[in-house]
């Protein structure tokens, strides 16, 4: 649970090693669903299918991949796809787990901001979902990368969780949080999102994030926006308190359709 704010802390370190320990945990849940994914089954939902609408034999690169399921959805789908995290363990795994599933997908350990610096290569297509921004303090910095890794007329595709649900406790019962970037915020989390009740207890840093931040950093770094939507529920049961009101389709039980609760956007580099 979010408890104290905290400043000058070594939220890398923090995150590294919280995700380090998460990796196991999360390839032996039914969350990820690890041997369905190796048999054929796509870890991509409908919301960022609909915006990756060509990807055959384009150079992708997804940002905070974890151990590498969308990706390698992704080059199944006929990208060239590099994935980016910052958890060795995590890269570790993901290039087993591409090899198990016979794709070709590429996969370099390090923090999104120091991606110019690690990858030369120009993209087609930048691609990030799902729980990727609230780990950075800096969204500038984060619409420069996307926007220096992206060829001219290249796409950024992004899905997220609307700031709207990271205003409320983990309850969804009181508002406890700021919309706003007000600074890094520690949290103590015993179990994951993906296994509410594995024995494992983290420290993680993140920041809360507007969706003005977002909008306005991807603009002001040569970004077009061309596609803006928000939905009314998650594809993953990933929080407390949830009814699943269609086939993958989560709400927050006792606020229905009330809260936006993603949003997806696509971007073009000018």
């Amino acid at each position: 649970m979010k408890n104290r704010d905290i400043e000058n802390v070594d939220y890398l370190s923090i995150n590294r090693k919280a995700w380090n320990k998460q990796v196991g945990v999360h390839l032996k849940s039914d969350f990820y669903a690890v041997n369905e994914f190796i048999k054929g089954q796509t870890s991509l939902n409908s919301i960022e299918l609909d915006l990756l609408t060509d990807v055959w034999q384009k150079k992708l690169l997804h940002l905070q991949c974890h151990f590498g399921q969308d990706s390698i959805s992704l080059s199944r789908m006929g990208a060239q796809v590099t994935g980016i995290d910052l958890s060795d363990k995590a890269i570790e795994e993901a290039y087993i787990l591409a090899q198990k599933c016979n794709s070709k997908a590429h996969f370099v350990c390090c923090d999104v901001y120091d991606v110019n610096n690690q990858i030369n290569e120009k993209f087609d297509i930048v691609f990030s979902s799902y729980g990727t921004i609230g780990w950075l303090p800096d969204l500038n910095k984060w619409a420069k990368v996307i926007s220096k890794a992206l060829k001219p007329g290249g796409e950024f595709v992004f899905v997220e969780f609307h700031p709207v649900v990271w205003m409320f406790d983990d309850n969804f019962e009181r508002i406890a949080y700021n919309y706003f970037n007000s600074g890094p915020i520690l949290e103590t989390n015993t179990g994951t999102y993906a296994d509410k009740n594995a024995p494992i207890q983290n420290e993680l840093v993140m920041w809360n994030h507007s969706l003005a931040d977002v909008i306005q950093n991807l603009i002001c770094n040569g970004l077009e926006i061309s596609s803006f939507s928000e939905f009314d529920y998650s594809p993953y049961n990933c929080f407390k308190n949830t009814v699943e009101v269609e086939s993958k389709k989560f709400r927050i039980k006792h606020l229905g359709n009330n809260i936006p609760m993603v949003y997806a956007l696509k971007a073009k580099k000018k």
